[in-house]
């Protein structure tokens, strides 16, 4: 007999999990785990790949748009491909792109190149975190969920934290080439490991079929997720949430903390990896709130929202040439809950969403963050172009952004619980009970 309800949700043919579940799924997170050390590689490489490309702000920031862009729009294809092919070939494909995109940056030669080779790593890291979601419904039951979502981005976070305080080492010993191309090989690491162990579902649980039903396939699948409520509320929260710590990771940072607070590189570095320490901690501690009372979803959302803003404008605003340290610690520790309140879109869209759909309704809430990641990247580098490197106004575009997708979320919020709570409802009326 099977039963659901708003917070533990036991659906009929909901997978069992287990440690075979868990061992099939730290193969693909791994894989993620990869994709993340690549992505955010030039975030502590960002002075470095100035002065190795002879480029100012504006360009540097180029590299992680590009990146950003391809990875952004990437994702509603890469949800359909999961949807229709499933995780283990699209995973296989992200690990041989990003790890040629990771070797083809080691080896640039100009800055041509180097941005070719990001752009290629942005296309192989897009197929990765779309495909670790789903591997997670299909292995461990919906009531999991949540924690599943969260435990994900945790892995993507300690692969931040080895860029920040592995490669950036590596960088600075063993320099560019041999440091970029030494890490490629972790992307070959789990290639093998992919091949060997993982699965996409339990024996048991195999998905229905779909019929090949070419562009019409294609738009039906984008139209019905982008018209459930739930969908768009979750690429708005995930808009609003995810982008300050993003871009303050992937690029601005550093320079941020070494250039405008007069800090050194190794105690900037610290403050990075503190972003991270804190982005692992609040996700274990969001993914618990979030599975045991699911109406903290909104809160905790907006909550994060108020908070990084509240520390940007008193950073920013500070009245004195450098703004002191306790102020900085504070705000990076904040800026680490960013990318665990990102994953509370997913926790929107998911259950807005049959199972058929999950891949395509992911892809559509994961440009979000990354949208918004690449329109701010971009404004500070031009803005500080113009502006003759002043970050307060530079990091300034971060408040515009935030009141966007805010006015955004409150829009949606009631359509989004009315929908979620008819498919609640809907769910047990067709659930079957099985006599023993």
């Amino acid at each position: 007999m099977s039963t659901a309800t708003s917070a533990g949700r036991v659906l009929p043919g909901d997978p069992p999990g287990g440690r075979r579940a868990i061992a099939v799924w730290g193969v693909g997170v791994s894989v993620y785990f990869v994709a993340v050390i690549f992505r955010t590689s030039l975030g502590v490489a960002g002075l470095d790949a100035a002065d190795r490309f002879h480029v100012n702000a504006s360009a540097l920031s180029t590299f992680s748009i590009l990146q950003l862009l391809v990875y952004a729009g990437m994702q509603i294809p890469v949800g359909l491909l999961v949807d229709r092919l499933g995780t283990k070939k699209v995973l296989g494909i992200g690990v041989v792109l990003f790890t040629a995109g990771q070797l083809g940056f080691a080896f640039s030669p100009s800055y041509g190149t180097a941005l070719a080779s990001r752009a290629l790593l942005g296309c192989g890291d897009a197929m990765t975190f779309i495909s670790v979601l789903r591997l997670g419904t299909r292995w461990f039951p919906a009531r999991r969920g949540p924690m599943v979502a969260q435990l994900a981005g945790l892995v993507g976070m300690a692969g931040n934290l080895v860029s920040t305080l592995v490669l950036a080492r590596l960088l600075h010993g063993i320099g560019w080439t041999a440091a970029f191309a030494g890490s490629a090989l972790a992307g070959a690491v789990v290639f093998v490991l992919l091949l060997l162990f993982l699965k996409d579902h339990p024996e048991g649980h195999e998905p229905e079929p779909l019929p090949h039903q070419g562009a019409a396939y294609v738009r039906r699948q984008i139209a019905r997720s982008w018209r459930e409520p739930g969908t768009r509320l979750g690429l708005w929260v995930h808009f609003t949430t995810q982008f300050p710590a993003m871009v303050f990771l992937l690029l601005w940072g550093m320079p941020f903390l070494v250039e405008a607070q007069g800090l050194s590189r190794a105690t900037a570095g610290t403050l990075l990896t503190l972003v991270v320490l804190s982005n692992m901690a609040v996700g274990l501690a969001y993914g618990q709130i979030i599975a045991r009372h699911h109406a903290a979803r909104l809160p905790l959302a907006l909550g994060t929202v108020g908070a990084t803003a509240l520390l940007w404008a008193t950073t920013l605003a500070y009245p004195a040439e450098h703004a002191p340290m306790w102020l900085l610690v504070v705000l990076c520790t904040v800026l680490g809950a960013c990318g665990p309140a990102s994953m509370i879109g997913f926790d929107f869209a998911r259950p807005a969403n049959p199972p058929e759909r999950q891949g395509t309704a992911s892809g559509i809430t994961n440009m979000g963050g990354f949208v918004a990641s690449m329109t701010t990247l971009f404004a500070v580098g031009v803005l500080l172009d113009a502006t003759g490197d002043d970050y307060t106004v530079a990091f300034s575009s971060v408040f515009v952004l935030q009141a966007l997708g805010v006015t955004q979320i409150l829009r949606l919020r009631k359509r989004a619980a009315l929908r979620e709570r008819e498919r609640l409802v809907a769910s047990r009326v067709e659930t079957v009970h099985v006599p023993v």
